[in-house]
């Protein structure tokens, strides 16, 4: 089982039979809420009637589509719709199974471009501590979670930033207020590599998987003005922040600075059918398609065999819909706000030691037992779901991202069996 302890799994099975709205229900018929909307997926909650009817008229329509040298409708309705939530600036898609092969897609891509260029020593990668990039091996090698990348050995070359958690961002509501100049160690990577051989930098505008961790003020436009004084790429791994987690359409859009790839996924077919894509600015696409090359040549040798899969495109299409239709990004908006409220309260339970949060995303970080930094949220994590909670654990945190239709009863009550099992974790 992926990302599991299989043994103690074995010992006690958590099994989920079904889903509907904000809730799943286990084997047992037990009501469990949704704490992290799937795994960052589902944020219009499970079961929608609009995706369900889209999905199941596909297979009556157009099963699959083979993905190379032919198209289908939806593919070019979709990559339309995709672009109209996306910064002014990124208005081309290609599409890929997952958030890693969004990742693995854009890593290519920028390593491919500086070819294109005439720059082929600019291949070196620059990811950020803390940082996940999915599990393939460009992933892996820019990622910064060091359990995910020891026990497989040599990746890519890469280098990376530290990570924008310091004692003076310690409990911030939403962005810290200091940090802007950790940027700046760009600067040093590049004088120790030499922009010449840096084909990219990759950064989640909020880190997810690593507890959710806001970017301080500042710090994504320095970024970008680096990247862009030294001819290097920019690359946002948006597949947790696209499409309204963070209470508006992008991550790029909620910090005013646009990247230029991006990586998308997770929330675009609210997590019916796995479906991802990179997105790129127009410059980018041109420089493949300036080729002298016969017209029937491959411009960029990639893809997979599920690229845009019919069935995957009427999900996103469908999901897209409703997100706008039900003005759901304008909700988490407002959500947030007693959201941000309610989980820093939980700054007075036993052993936390930070509390990070934006949008409908929060981390809580519990201090460890000694020699064991992942038990302790383990520990919390299990209770939750004896307790009828869903939340995901990994590292020194707990996690939180909750469905875009939550409601203020449901935080409350979230908060208050948080706050219980934290406390009992203590004992």
């Amino acid at each position: 089982m992926p990302f599991t302890g299989n043994r103690q799994f074995k010992k006690d099975p958590r099994i989920i039979s079904s889903a509907s709205g904000a809730y799943y229900f286990d084997q047992r018929g037990r009501k469990i809420f949704d704490g992290l909307s799937g795994l960052w997926t589902c944020g219009l909650g499970h079961n929608i009637p609009e995706i369900n009817d889209a999905v199941a008229q596909q297979l009556k329509t157009l099963d699959y589509s083979p993905a190379f040298q032919f198209g289908h409708e939806k593919s070019f309705q979709l990559a339309e719709q995709i672009t109209e939530f996306m910064p002014e600036g990124l208005n081309r898609v290609f599409f890929t199974n997952s958030g890693s092969d969004a990742v693995e897609t854009s890593l290519k891509m920028a390593r491919a471009y500086w070819r294109a260029k005439g720059q082929p020593n600019k291949t070196i990668l620059i990811g950020r501590q803390k940082g996940y990039h999915g599990v393939n091996y460009g992933g892996l090698s820019v990622g910064g979670i060091p359990n995910n990348k020891i026990p497989f050995g040599d990746g890519l070359t890469s280098d990376h930033l530290t990570h924008t958690i310091t004692d003076a961002s310690l409990f911030s509501k939403g962005q810290p207020k200091q940090g802007a100049g950790l940027a700046d160690e760009l600067l040093e990577l590049i004088k120790q590599h030499d922009a010449a051989a840096i084909a990219a930098v990759i950064v989640e505008p909020v880190a997810g998987s690593a507890g959710v961790i806001p970017p301080p003020v500042g710090y994504l436009d320095r970024l970008k003005q680096i990247c862009s004084d030294n001819n290097i790429l920019l690359i946002f791994d948006e597949v947790i922040c696209a499409f309204g987690r963070l209470g508006t359409k992008t991550g790029a859009e909620a910090f005013g600075v646009t990247p230029d790839i991006m990586t998308i996924a997770k929330q675009v077919t609210n997590g019916a059918i796995p479906l991802g894509a990179a997105v790129v600015r127009q410059e980018i696409y041109d420089t493949f398609m300036d080729t002298d090359a016969p017209d029937y040549m491959l411009e960029f040798a990639h893809g997979y065999t599920y690229s845009a899969h019919p069935v995957a495109c009427a999900a996103g299409l469908a999901t897209l819909n409703v997100i706008e239709q039900q003005q759901l990004i304008p909700r988490v908006a407002q959500t947030s706000l007693h959201f941000e409220s309610s989980v820093h309260q939980l700054k007075h339970a036993s052993n936390v030691t930070d509390i990070r949060n934006y949008g409908l995303a929060a981390g809580i970080t519990l201090a460890p037992y000694e020699n064991e930094p992942a038990r302790r949220p383990y520990e919390v994590a299990m209770k939750m779901w004896d307790k009828g909670f869903y939340v995901r654990y990994g590292g020194d945190t707990v996690q939180l991202g909750l469905p875009f239709i939550v409601d203020q009863q449901e935080i409350d009550l979230l908060m208050t069996a948080l706050d219980e099992c934290i406390n009992a974790s203590s004992k």
